[in-house]
């Protein structure tokens, strides 16, 4: 397969930036993010690396604290929220890293402040993103596919998946992810993984990186105010 050509990052100037460009996906589990990441690691040009909820909450924090930024909403686990803020921050910090290094990064995440209290992450973590080439990306599906999904399992994965009720409806935690994660909805780009493979979604993200530079965290950071 030919890699598709990944931009430079562009600064509002015109001007190129050496800094690695940033794709956040944002979205529900099993809403498809972390095969779309493959496919941008697979099909674009240059070095990407994949940081995310899954392999941060598996390989990187320590098992009291799972599943960290992982939280669901509505868990009521006030004993963990309190580590969510630093151990966000601490993610971010190494996808900051990453690209100063001049590597591209993409972010396979669940954001959420449906917590015991607000928690103001999505604010927090645009206040570091928006003067930065970073993109958030909406990855939507809709919950009768998310729920297909979790009924059939992920290989390795069987027990992190609610499943459909013994009636067969969506449990509330389901629903609760599907109300949380794209509120306010404020992207650079929306993708439909019910109707897009993987790789029609990559390639939906390079076409809007060559659009332009990105919008969306600098939007979020006005809204949240100053860090």
């Amino acid at each position: 397969m030919q890699r598709a050509s990944t931009p430079p990052a562009l600064c509002d100037d015109g001007g190129v930036s050496d800094t690695g460009i940033i794709v956040v996906l944002n979205g529900a589990p099993r809403s498809g993010k972390s095969t779309i990441a493959r496919a941008v690691q697979a099909s674009f040009s240059g070095t990407w690396v994949n940081l995310g909820v899954d392999a941060f909450s598996d390989y990187v924090i320590p098992e009291r604290l799972r599943p960290g930024i992982g939280l669901r909403p509505g868990a009521g686990r006030p004993d963990l929220e309190a580590h969510v803020p630093v151990l966000f921050d601490a993610l971010y910090g190494a996808v900051v890293a990453l690209s100063r290094r001049g590597l591209g990064v993409v972010v396979d995440v669940g954001h959420h402040d449906d917590y015991s209290k607000p928690i103001g992450i999505l604010g927090r973590v645009a206040q570091g993103m928006a003067d930065l080439p970073a993109y958030l990306v909406g990855v939507r599906c809709p919950v009768e596919v998310v729920m297909a999904r979790r009924d059939a399992g992920a290989q390795g994965r069987e027990d992190r998946y609610v499943g459909s009720d013994a009636g067969g409806g969506v449990p509330d935690p389901v629903l609760r992810w599907e109300r949380a994660v794209h509120d306010p909805g404020i992207y650079d780009l929306e993708v439909d993984t019910s109707v897009l493979s993987a790789l029609e979604c990559a390639l939906a993200i390079r076409a809007r990186l060559d659009g332009g530079p990105p919008r969306a965290f600098r939007e979020l950071a006005g809204r949240s105010g100053p860090g």
